[in-house]
C-alpha cells in the first residue's frame, strides 16, 4: 500500500471509525458492542444497513418469532441468556432505538475531505461485495493491528 494513498471520506467503499466508546452500554446489539465509532456518513449509511438487515432475519425461540440481534444474544450472551425472551425483544428495540439517536448525534468528518490510508487516527475497512454479503477488510496496518487484537479478546473469552 503506497504511503501517500488517499480516500475521499464519501468513498462507499471504505467504512472509516476512531476508537471511543458508545454513550449508552448495549448487552444485545453487536454494532454497540463494539468500540468502533463511525466517523463518515456513508459509515453510517452501511451500519443502518446492516442492522436492519439483521433486524429483519427471522428465528423461532419458544413460541415468538425474534429478530437476528435477539437470536444472537440468546444464543451467545449469558447475561440475555438468563433474561425471559419478552423482555430480550424489549431490550433490543430499546437498543436499536438508542443507536439510532447516537448515530445520528455523531460529529462526522466533512464529505469532501480526504484520508491518508495510513493514518493511526481511523481505522479503515475496504468494503467488498461478494454475492450478498459485505467483507470488512482491514485497509491499513493500524486497522489490522486494531481488528487482530479484537479478535483475541473474542477468542480469550470463549475459552
Amino acid at each position: 500500500m503506497a504511503e501517500d494513498e488517499i480516500i475521499k471520506v464519501d468513498d462507499i467503499n471504505y467504512a472509516v471509525y476512531k476508537i471511543g466508546e458508545w454513550k449508552n452500554h448495549y448487552e444485545i446489539n453487536q454494532i454497540g458492542l463494539s468500540n468502533e465509532i463511525p466517523v463518515t456518513k456513508s459509515t453510517i449509511t452501511h451500519i443502518k444497513f446492516s442492522m436492519d438487515e439483521i433486524r429483519s432475519s427471522q428465528f423461532s425461540i419458544s413460541d415468538k418469532t425474534v429478530n437476528g440481534f435477539v437470536a444472537i444474544a440468546m444464543q451467545l450472551n449469558p447475561t440475555v441468556q438468563k433474561m425471559d425472551l419478552e423482555d430480550a425483544i424489549k431490550l433490543e428495540e430499546t437498543e436499536y432505538q438508542n443507536i439510532l439517536d447516537e448515530l445520528e448525534n455523531l460529529d462526522v468528518l466533512d464529505d469532501d475531505g480526504t484520508i491518508n490510508l495510513e493514518t493511526e487516527d481511523y481505522l479503515i475497512f475496504k468494503l467488498e461485495k461478494d454475492c450478498h454479503v459485505t467483507t470488512s477488510i482491514p485497509a491499513n496496518e493500524f486497522t489490522k493491528k486494531h481488528y487482530q487484537d479484537e479478535l483475541k479478546k473474542i477468542e480469550d473469552a470463549l475459552d
